[in-house]
């Protein structure tokens, strides 16, 4: 039989045990809530199951393996189908969605256009830093946020950032700095070492800032092609206007010495056959010139017409690339 004094002791050793295993269970549900969203993130990551494309899209972008992380825990999906507006709002009429993170969930709109190559890649990575700056720390989003608007200074006279950010003033109030976090990270060339440090921990920034660059170029090229084509157009235009009016004030002059002509012929006022000849020599010299003038007008207004053919041209191309991006063009999702 046990002594009062052993009973004691063990009932001392459960109590401590018991007070143990419950500060376990408190401080694992501690660590567990303060780490929720990794937990649900780690357990999106390891439940996803990417497409083909996502994959293709995932080697392209050349993410580290917190960028992939990231980028997998918000389950990137891929549509091309008029669908993909259901899960992106495109906030306002003219403006072309190409991705967008909503309710914790990647969406990229399927740019099929080969002369856009990179711009699934750079709307990617564009997205996983919305993921990335969601789970930041109020600290580090502070220091982060410094960065960012030293970045975003040096841009402040570019027309379109400042219209973009305008854009995304209207459309998503209080989101500035999870925007330019998004933007800078992916498609300006040159940052402070501060951030090329951060984002590397993510992404390959040279790559990607590169393919924006390079697709971002093909709507640059047309829209200054069509430019300088339409500066062609109006002085081709104004200068055809000058040669009309000039023409048509030799024709009137032309006609009145005809008629002055004419009417001294009949009237005998010529003193000579020399004076004569010599008068109406002048008059035809003057008629084949301004059929000079008139076959000069037909050539520009000949030169003219091909320019407004090819500026055609030029806007009905610009045209179709802003179309393969506009994602209210798309078909409708199969059944």
């Amino acid at each position: 039989m046990q002594s009062q004094s052993t009973q004691n002791n063990q009932r001392k050793k459960r109590h401590t045990w018991s007070l143990l295993f419950s500060v376990a269970i408190l401080g694992l549900g501690l660590y567990f809530w303060s780490n929720f969203q990794y937990f649900v993130d780690l357990y999106n990551y390891q439940t996803y199951d990417p497409s083909v494309e996502v994959a293709s899209i995932t080697k392209n972008s050349r993410l580290t393996e917190d960028g992939k992380f990231a980028f997998y825990s918000a389950q990137p999906a891929i549509d091309g189908t008029r669908a993909f507006n259901v899960k992106c709002d495109r906030k306002e009429e003219n403006t072309a969605i190409l991705g967008c993170y909503t309710a914790n969930k990647i969406y990229i709109f399927a740019v099929t256009d080969k002369r856009l190559d990179g711009i699934r890649e750079v709307t990617a990575v564009h997205e996983m830093l919305h993921v990335i700056y969601q789970r930041i720390s109020v600290d580090d989003r502070a220091k982060l946020q410094v960065l960012l608007d030293a970045e975003a200074k040096k841009l402040e006279k570019d027309k379109d950032f400042a219209e973009r950010m305008a854009f995304y003033a209207r459309t998503e109030p209080g989101e500035r700095y999870n925007e330019l976090h998004s933007i800078i990270g992916t498609e300006v060339s040159s940052v402070s070492s501060e951030l090329e440090n951060y984002y590397a921990k993510y992404f390959d920034r040279k790559h990607i800032t590169g393919l924006y660059k390079e697709y971002k170029s093909e709507f640059k090229k047309l829209e200054t092609q069509a430019g300088e084509m339409k500066a062609q157009i109006d002085a081709l235009s104004g200068k055809i206007d000058k040669a009309k009016e000039k023409y048509a004030s030799d024709i009137k002059s032309l006609d009145r010495d005809i008629v002055v002509f004419n009417s001294q012929a009949e009237s005998g006022t010529f003193t000579s056959q020399s004076q004569f000849d010599s008068e109406r020599a002048s008059l035809v010299a003057r008629a084949d010139q301004i059929k000079q003038q008139q076959a000069s007008i037909n050539l520009l207004v000949k030169q003219y017409n091909d320019l407004i053919k090819q500026h055609n041209d030029i806007i009905t191309e610009s045209n179709k690339l802003y179309q393969s991006i506009d994602s209210s063009l798309a078909p409708a999702p199969s059944v």
